[in-house]
């Protein structure tokens, strides 16, 4: 049943009681309704949808906090944190078009069923007009569908798979955050200068569309460095007890296990991996290795000394030495008493983004904000590609980076980071080994990982 059914009837039943005093839909309240959850007093309301329960939930709690502190700037409140080094300059800390910001919040609990059924309660009943959030691309391609065929623009918190903006993309959909193929592009020419071309790799994986893409991803840039694939094994998200899928590693006769998990899995994977002795072993006469592709603070915060030594990537680290990243750690270190991680940053960031191109396109219609974060402003130096066009901008702590208008995936320099062997203190647990500049990691979007020639966005949706 499509949703616009579903929410009309809804609406229908809202109305026999508005005499009570609740407040009527757009549809019913205007004469020429424009689109959905138009906002008509002085407030407007966004849905900030984020795991505060499940193996995901220490990601999702500090996407909440970047989310509020986003608020409070669009405001006026706090110190403008990034609103002062973002290269647009229309936002003045007057709310959005001159309305003060307000949001409403939603468990995921890391599951697409649960996260629909949050986004939903948003556009129906509290009447967003936008939705941001993730940590899962379960979730994130479950909610991204949910927005497009309601006529909502979602701006994706943490999601990393590379069909939120490949086969899934949407028109009404837009990702910050890196994805599984540039993790693999950027990983794999450090990790053969590290450990050498002749090696094998076991992978356990996330059985879910972000574990798939990054599985396979891994598996493509390895194999053309050299390395071979002994096996892939898929896990399920929330596991807890990984020891049965460790145990066949001893035998398998790989030399490095690759472990495509994150949040709560990856703690426990990797620790119960450096307790069963593998960073300890040697396999075909080489020291045995652990990688972990998709890195964020919160996790290697929780596998403490697991972490030392041991590779991954990022889309953002509040290390990063420029004004943006300088001006969110301040403003998120006051309030919260630590430094944001990296899922913090996109969700912050994708707030702002939002708010901007409402401010440019003038109005909050969908579709106008869409031909805003669509607006070919520049492109990326040295890609000699018809693709590289769209909104430009920096400031937001990653440099200069695109919203490519083709597919609605940003583009930009990637991190590969490194557990640090001798930290200071415990948020100084990762360092920077390499950034990876962002041609290194540029892909067409008709690329196969992404669907093809027959991946598209489709039309914007208005909820008209």
């Amino acid at each position: 049943m499509k949703f616009d059914k579903i929410n009309r009837r809804s609406f229908i039943k809202s109305s026999a009681v508005a005499g009570a005093g609740l407040a009527l839909p757009t549809i019913f309240t205007s004469s020429a309704r424009a689109y959905l959850n138009e906002p008509k007093g002085s407030t407007v309301k966004l849905g900030f949808n984020v795991p505060q329960t499940g193996p995901y939930a220490a990601e999702g709690m500090d996407e909440l906090r970047a989310q509020q502190l986003a608020v409070e700037h669009l405001n006026g409140e706090g110190d403008g944190g990034m609103m002062n080094t973002f290269s647009s300059k229309t936002l003045k800390g007057n709310g959005i078009l001159g309305k003060k910001v307000e949001f409403v919040s939603g468990d995921t609990q890391t599951k697409s069923d649960a996260a629909r059924a949050s986004a939903r309660s948003m556009i129906e009943k509290d009447g967003v007009v936008m939705i941001n959030g993730g940590s899962s691309s379960g979730v994130a391609v479950a909610v991204q569908g949910l927005c497009q065929e309601a006529g909502i623009i979602f701006m994706a918190g943490l999601t990393h798979s590379n069909d939120t903006t490949g086969k899934d993309r949407k028109a009404n959909g837009f990702r910050h955050f890196f994805d599984a193929y540039m993790s693999g592009a950027a990983l794999a020419p450090v990790l053969a200068k590290a450990y050498g071309t002749d090696r094998k790799f076991y992978m356990l994986t996330s059985d879910y569309t972000w574990g798939w893409t990054q599985a396979d991803s891994m598996k493509t840039f390895l194999e053309e460095k050299g390395w071979d694939m002994i096996k892939d094994v898929r896990t399920p998200v929330g596991a807890g007890d990984f020891s049965s899928y460790i145990t066949p590693v001893l035998q398998s006769g790989a030399d490095v296990l690759i472990l495509n998990h994150y949040g709560g899995d990856m703690i426990n994977s990797l620790t119960q991996s450096v307790q069963f002795g593998l960073r300890d072993k040697q396999a075909n006469g080489k020291n045995f290795e652990i990688v972990v592709p998709l890195y964020s603070e919160l996790m290697a915060e929780g596998a403490g000394d697991n972490i030392k030594g041991v590779y991954g990537s990022m889309n953002w680290n509040w290390q990063l030495d420029n004004p943006g990243t300088k001006a969110f750690v301040k403003s998120f270190g006051e309030k919260y008493g630590a430094p944001p991680s990296n899922s913090a940053q996109t969700c912050y960031v994708q707030t702002l983004l939002y708010a901007d191109a409402v401010e440019r396109a003038g109005t909050f219609d969908p579709c106008g904000v869409v031909a805003a974060l669509e607006e070919n402003t520049g492109s990326i130096a040295g890609i000699d590609s018809p693709s590289n066009k769209g909104f430009m901008f920096d400031g937001m702590g990653t440099g200069k980076t695109m919203y490519r208008s083709a597919d609605h995936q940003c583009f930009k320099d990637v991190l590969v980071m490194k557990g640090k062997e001798s930290p200071t203190n415990k948020y100084d647990i990762l360092e920077i080994v390499e950034t990876t500049p962002v041609s290194n990691v540029w892909y067409e979007p008709d690329n196969e990982m992404f669907g093809g020639k027959d991946a598209s966005l489709g039309k914007c949706n208005s909820g008209a």
